[in-house]
């Protein structure tokens, strides 16, 4: 089925498109991007961008929800960010500030769908606007969000919608009403006969225009200039101040200015006026300034890399830092440099046990790469010679990879290649290679921010290898204190799910078991130590042997809990646990609950009536070697469901857990006719899907099957 929202002839395309531009119109913004949420995804995709070129845009091509990023703030909490300029954005987002440090607004929203949102849009504005939205422009975002949605829902309705486009459609500046036939001629005859220089430039930074005033003072003729970015093929304005205020411009659309030297002793004053459509240069002779803004000799690295590269890597390396694991690595790395800096595919190879094996790639099929797997460190190929030696390896074609390498096979379908040596720590871990499908020739200053860029991503990479080495052993640790598998019981129907927390290395000490004592009874119990270490892992294992212990012995719930409480009090290990321990008789058709500060179970009747069960509350185990703890009894009949689960289901940053608990169990009882199974993995996709989770969730759900 085709996709409405991302067919380049559907009629969802123009619709979406018009939306854009309608509600670019009624607010007066100056940018607009959408983005989308694949179902099931949590990476925003740049699907439209309106008022702004795709070199400005790249790093933000792909957006991780997880990310303090605001499309991403504004979908998690389903709500509109809005920055009102330069001082709130660096205060409340400082990795946007820093890479792109100009004045502007900017309102963020989500596009609502019924479980999940369907993306996010973004607007910018320069700052001579008021500082707070309208009601009719608050209006207008909404509208727009609305038909959004709207569009994307009908994309996915009879189908799966179609995946993101690769790169996001640019639209095209609004028509600026320019005169047609003698009013043109006109007007051209008027800029050429000025004698000051008048120069005109798309929103990419690419001259349309320039009169011969403009051409005879930056010393080139119209026919070069034409088409080009003039930062680009005049040596002379190879500073970076250039490229800076054109960005400024395009960004902020306030007008800016500087002053720069032609040499050998021209000084030049240039403004720029930027609108919706392109940018008017006016450039004339100056006097020399008494504190020049461009300097000679300039910084090498800032001459050589361009304004636009030095934001990349700027931009790389902020979001390099948050990342934790390989994957996120990977994924950084493939949604970031792919857009900015101009290759079609990359792959990510790491050495390890005498081979050099893919980590990660983008561009490329599964199938090419398994080809290239586990080469040995021995063989003669570009990957591993520059894994070996050291130094990078730049070919602007097949030609002249064959030069150096006869045996290479021409089997990627790409043009030219880049393999640059991963070094951190002062030792090569890995290689990046990167494919272009066009040719090209690699100049010394795109040689070097390569060379920085393989650098940040060496560093990222050698520490999330080591995080994920310690990650894996704790989790393995914390794996083997769990039971593998819960025994059968016949007329129970039994399901449990351990999921650790999204970030971070330590393990935590979330537990539950499930011990038969004969065939019709069984004891239950699910708890939570507190922290997250090695330390509360072990304590875990303990307090788990000990209510097992007490459980086998056919000692009553509460009785349990006490005895376990004086075990940690002997331990004295400085940490407190919460338990909750069920004894179910399924030939009385009854329960006995009795819990030590943990949540309360979550019962749905047979009839389907759901609700959160109250349980005689008693101190946390661990903090008063007298404590007593009541056991509540509960009827359950043949039908009935319980729910058992730690904290970390249902505590969510900003929202009330009486809230977050009433929607667990809307969620519960959403879940009849369902097996256990398939209602554990319903709850904790609704709970990942809802906000980001920071602790680890263990869940247990009991069923009585009708007939016992």
């Amino acid at each position: 089925m085709r996709d409405p929202a991302d067919s380049s002839t559907g009629h969802g395309l123009e619709r979406l498109d018009a939306a854009v531009a309608d509600v670019v119109r009624a607010t007066g913004a100056s940018v607009a991007l959408v983005y989308r949420l694949p179902p099931g995804e949590r990476v925003l995709h740049l699907a439209v961008v309106s008022g702004a070129p795709g070199r400005i845009t790249a790093p933000w091509a792909r957006i991780d929800l997880g990310e303090s990023i605001p499309v991403a703030d504004a979908i998690r909490d389903d709500r509109l960010v809005w920055l009102g300029g330069r001082e709130e954005v660096a205060r409340r987002y400082p990795r946007l500030g820093l890479v792109l440090p100009y004045d502007f607004m900017l309102a963020a929203a989500p596009i609502p769908g019924a479980t999940a949102a369907w993306g996010g849009l973004v607007l910018l504005w320069p700052v001579f606007r008021p500082s707070e939205l309208s009601r009719a422009e608050r209006d207008a975002i909404d509208g727009f969000c609305r038909t959004a949605a709207a569009l994307l829902r009908q994309a996915g309705d009879g189908g799966r919608p179609t995946p993101p486009a690769e790169e996001p459609r640019v639209l095209p500046p609004p028509a600026s009403g320019a005169a047609e036939g003698d009013e043109a001629l006109a007007a051209v005859d008027f800029a050429e006969r000025l004698p000051v220089g008048c120069c005109a430039m798309d929103l990419d930074g690419r001259v349309t225009y320039i009169n011969a005033a403009a051409t005879e003072l930056v010393g080139a003729d119209a026919d070069f200039l034409r088409g080009a970015r003039p930062w680009e093929v005049l040596p002379w304005m190879r500073e970076p101040v250039f490229e800076d205020h054109y960005r400024e411009a395009v960004v902020s659309r306030r007008p800016t200015a500087f002053t720069a030297l032609r040499p050998p002793d021209t000084w030049l004053s240039f403004q720029l006026y930027p609108d919706a459509s392109g940018i008017s240069v006016h450039i004339a002779p100056t006097a020399a300034p008494e504190r020049p803004e461009v300097h000679r000799p300039p910084p090498p690295f800032a001459e050589l890399a361009g304004v636009a590269s030095l934001y990349h890597l700027m931009h790389l390396a902020a979001a390099l830092t948050e990342t934790v694991g390989v994957k996120e690595v990977v994924d950084l790395v493939g949604d970031q440099i792919v857009p900015a800096f101009g290759p079609r595919a990359l792959a990510l190879l790491a050495a390890e046990e005498g081979r050099l094996h893919v980590v990660g790639h983008r561009g490329y099929t599964d199938e090419l790469m398994d080809r290239f797997d586990a080469e040995p460190l021995t063989s003669r190929t570009p990957a591993v010679q520059v894994l070996n030696t050291g130094a990078p390896g730049f070919y602007a074609s097949f030609e002249e990879l064959r030069r150096d390498y006869p045996a290479a096979v021409h089997v990627d379908g790409m043009a030219s290649w880049a393999f640059l040596p991963l070094i951190a720590t002062g030792r090569v871990v890995g290689t990046l290679v990167l494919g272009y499908d066009q040719a090209h020739p690699f100049p010394p200053g795109e040689r070097a921010v390569l060379s920085s860029l393989a650098g940040l991503v060496a560093q990222a990479l050698d520490r999330a290898r080591l995080y994920d080495t310690k990650h894996e052993l704790a989790h393995t640790l914390q794996s083997a204190l769990l039971p593998h598998t819960l025994p059968r019981v016949r007329g129970l129907d039994v399901a449990a799910r351990y999921l650790p927390a999204g970030r971070g290395m330590d393990i935590g000490g979330d537990f539950y078991d499930l011990i038969r004592r004969d065939d019709t009874t069984v004891t239950v119990a699910i708890g939570d130590v507190q922290g997250h270490s090695v330390t509360a892992a072990a304590l875990m294992g303990q307090v788990r042997t000990a209510v097992h212990a007490h459980a086998t012995a056919g000692t009553p719930p509460g009785k349990a809990l006490a005895g376990t409480n004086r075990l940690l009090i002997d331990l004295d290990p400085g940490l407190f646990t919460s338990c909750l321990i069920a004894h179910i008789d399924l030939a009385g058709h009854r329960a006995h609950l009795a819990t030590a500060g943990h949540p309360p179970p979550i019962v749905r009747r047979p009839d389907g009536r759901t609700e959160v069960f109250p349980v005689t509350p008693g101190l946390l185990l661990g903090i008063d070697a007298d404590a007593a703890y009541e056991t509540t009894e509960m009827p359950l009949p043949p039908g009935t469901a319980l729910a058992l689960y730690t904290d970390g289901l249902v505590e969510i940053a900003g929202l009330d857990i009486e809230d977050t608990t009433a929607d667990l169990a809307r969620q519960f009882a959403r879940a009849e006719g369902r097996t256990m199974d398939e209602v554990a993995d319903a709850l904790l996709d609704h709970a990942t899907a809802t906000a980001p989770r920071h602790d680890d969730i263990a869940l247990l759900l009991i069923r009585a099957l009708p007939g016992t």
